[in-house]
């Protein structure tokens, strides 16, 4: 091999990629307006959610358990009648209705165990799941509180004190951001190293480099160095103009620890990109590879839901995919402040993948030319 060539097909792949604005505009809005569209339009927790009280009862129990659904968790309750509940609901102005009875103070004093009715509108997903349990809650114990004053029993001394570590606030910006991050540096690198020997392919360019003094292993790593340090130089800019410039994300640890992890990771998976693209004949069924390969990816790997919540066939499938040590590595690092000592397992890991991925990509490479 010759380092020079290497690094000549490099820029030609660059020069290439500039002239490519669909490509160019990808990567542009993936590591920016995809990363705040990711971290801020789709939470994970209630906020301003619209919650209506049909109040029969008009007691200050009732109005005690209205004061309570305070923002930014709700919105300010509506007070509305039975008759609106139900076209409230059916129109989808409501995620929640809140029904009380009654007579219910009195009942509750009397110790007649009343019942509460909590209308959920289960279309709203994500609302409905975590809503419905932050409801009960407020409920309980704002019941619970007048209960006491009633009786007159004091509450225990015992005082549950919950400390969360590493983002004391549960903001989900700071998961949701790095994480789109991580899971663009997957995405982009298989599809930029594909996209450059198709594209090749079918202009007609690889049969110009093979009647030159060229090796196939010098092209391969012309297009695994190239667009893996476009990936790389991205990553980096969105981590620090992004996510911590205007996202204010805090990153716990090392940066120049993950972006060498980062590379080891774009090794394996720009080797990835281009045995997929050896497999398919167009741009097409690329694309359609690309589907049955990067959804997978990116669902199992640890990124949405944690490993442990999942089969365990399904978690030592998924040993042998990189971005499942590079999600595992990167969450220690970027939000727990781990040092190699604690990484370097990943580390091992990702080194093995990329070597066992790199060999197999050349040599179907190889069978693809000839």
């Amino acid at each position: 091999m010759r380092l020079a060539t290497i690094f000549h097909l490099g820029i030609k792949e660059l020069r290439g990629l500039l002239r490519d604005p669909v490509l160019l505009g990808l990567i542009v809005y993936s590591f920016t307006l995809a990363v705040y569209v990711e971290a801020k339009a789709v939470p994970q927790t209630l906020n301003n959610v619209p919650i209506a009280i049909v109040d029969e009862d008009g007691s200050p129990l009732s109005r005690r358990i209205a004061d309570a659904l305070l923002q930014p968790y709700f919105k300010p309750p509506i007070t509305i009648t039975t008759g609106e509940m139900d076209a409230r609901m059916d129109a989808g102005a409501d995620t929640f209705a809140l029904d009380i009875p009654p007579h219910f103070q009195s009942d509750l004093i009397a110790d007649k165990s009343p019942v509460i009715q909590l209308n959920v509108d289960a279309t709203r997903m994500s609302q409905a799941f975590s809503g419905s349990g932050y409801v009960q809650s407020i409920v309980a114990q704002e019941i619970g509180g007048f209960s006491r004053s009633q009786t007159g029993v004091k509450r225990p001394q015992l005082n549950l004190a919950i400390r969360s570590r590493f983002n004391p606030e549960l903001n989900e910006t700071w998961f949701g951001s790095v994480m789109h991050v991580i899971d663009n540096v997957t995405m982009l690198s298989i599809i930029l190293t594909g996209t450059a020997l198709i594209r090749e392919r079918e202009h007609g360019t690889v049969e110009h480099l093979l009647v030159m003094p060229v090796r196939p292993i010098e092209i391969m790593l012309a297009k695994v160095w190239s667009m893996g340090l476009v990936v790389f130089i991205a990553t980096g800019l969105a981590l620090v103009i992004m996510v911590q410039g205007l996202l204010q994300v805090p990153i716990e640890g090392s940066l120049s620890l993950f972006m060498a992890g980062a590379a080891l990771h774009l090794l394996a998976t720009t080797a990835m990109g281009i045995a997929l693209a050896t497999i398919a004949g167009s741009m097409p069924q690329f694309g359609l590879l690309l589907m049955l390969v990067l959804l997978p990816l990116q669902m199992l790997s640890g990124a949405t839901t944690p490993q442990e919540s999942m089969p365990e066939a399904i978690q030592t499938i998924m040993l042998a995919a990189p971005n499942t040590h590079f999600v595992t590595m990167a969450q220690a690092i970027l939000y727990r402040g781990a040092g190699f000592s604690v990484v370097w397992p990943q580390f091992v890991w990702l080194a093995g993948i990329a070597a066992v991925l790199f060999t197999f990509s050349l040599r179907g490479f190889r069978r693809s030319l000839k």
